[in-house]
């Protein structure tokens, strides 16, 4: 048995006296909840919590119990000392910024802390694939253009994709050192269809729920988020003209005009896109966005081909498809890594503790439950 495993439970007076201001916020920013919120539940004032977020003060020792009961932590994860990633709400780029609450922003932030510090307790064990991205460098991305069809092109064959289709798409991902993770669905996250980032050690990129439901709209979304890694860099997210190139890197990147061209219907036939939807793997929605780039397709053609497939979205073919058909587009790397680290004679419950986390959590970071048949017994 490790050491960490018969440590003690630890005592409140000695958590207040470790106390992390960082944790107390990140906490409660994966709870979704407000300072007000948090003040109603230990009856105290939404300045005391402020202060104690601050590390202007601390919370008496009879709270933290309390405290750590209503964000559902261990009353530990409040005890200083352990790697954390401090990102600030600017750092990351979000698919859907303008439908995005505040709250639900810090959220998406402190999952993705929360990624790096299970990713950083694995690779203390286990040597992950090294981060293979143009222009990134220990946390810092310098991108090569600014055009977003070339930087594609530039990458697909940095990766030797060659012309053709990108399968499994997020394994590879992966296999380039970025760290990908699909959080389990969270109403709070419904308006966050992914975002990412280019601070950390190792890039990140989380694709929420909200797209697991069409494996073709999920893919968009992870092209999408490396868009922003190789052409954003440390650029301030939220404006328009950078979703904009992101959405032509993503459809360069998925779909080369120089191959994808040639095989696009001249005037428009949704049966020959659901084709090409299996072929290439984007949807017929993206499909027909491409001929309207590419000139085949009028912008009142292509109106009217949206609206057809709004009529179609439940036909075969035109359907979506859930993400669990599809192994190779679901986030594997951190599971993987924690197998091997099994090896060595770690536990669910050491790294659970390490984190300072509930067994559960990290299960779900891991996502080694995911797809899984809940059995119920009556």
């Amino acid at each position: 048995m490790s050491e960490k495993t018969r440590q003690r439970p630890l005592a409140p007076l000695a958590v207040r006296e470790a106390f992390d201001p960082a944790r107390l916020t990140q906490a409660r920013n994966l709870a979704g909840k407000t300072k007000r919120w948090l003040a109603d539940q230990l009856g105290v004032t939404p300045a005391a919590v402020s202060q104690y977020e601050m590390g202007a003060n601390r919370p008496r020792a009879d709270l933290l119990p309390k405290l750590a009961e209503v964000l559902q932590v261990p009353m530990a994860y409040f005890v200083a000392g352990r790697a954390q990633a401090r990102l600030d709400p600017s750092a990351a780029h979000f698919r859907s910024l303008r439908s995005t609450r505040a709250y639900q922003r810090a959220k998406a932030i402190a999952v993705t802390e929360q990624v790096w510090e299970l990713t950083i307790a694995l690779e203390r064990r286990v040597q992950l694939p090294p981060v293979d991205l143009p222009g990134f460098f220990g946390g810092e991305v310098h991108p090569g253009t600014g055009d977003p069809s070339r930087a594609a092109a530039a990458l697909r064959a940095a990766w030797g994709l060659g012309a053709g289709p990108v399968t499994h798409l997020i394994r590879r991902l992966e296999a380039h050192g970025i760290v990908v993770h699909t959080p389990q669905r969270d109403d709070d996250l419904r308006t966050v269809d992914a975002f990412s980032t280019s601070v950390l050690p190792r890039p990140v990129i989380v694709l929420t729920s909200n797209r697991t439901d069409d494996v073709y709209r999920h893919r968009f979304s992870a092209a999408h988020e490396l868009g922003h890694l190789v052409l954003h860099g440390e650029a301030t997210p939220g404006d328009s003209t950078q979703e904009r190139a992101a959405d032509s890197f993503a459809a360069e990147f998925l779909t080369p005009r120089a191959s994808i061209g040639p095989q696009l219907p001249k005037r428009l036939d949704l049966r020959r896109l659901s084709e090409l939807r299996d072929v290439w793997g984007v949807s017929v929605h993206s499909l027909v966005h491409r001929c309207r780039e590419l000139g085949l397709l009028s912008d009142s053609s292509a109106g009217r081909a949206y609206q057809r497939l709004n009529e179609l979205r439940e036909q075969p073919g035109f359907a979506p498809e859930p993400l669990t058909g599809y192994p190779g587009e679901r986030p594997a790397m951190l599971a993987q890594a924690f197998d091997l680290a099994c090896g060595t004679g770690l536990t669910i419950t050491d790294l659970a503790r390490e984190l300072a986390w509930d067994v559960p959590r990290v299960r779900e970071v891991l996502g080694i439950d995911q797809g899984r048949p809940v059995l119920r017994l009556v």
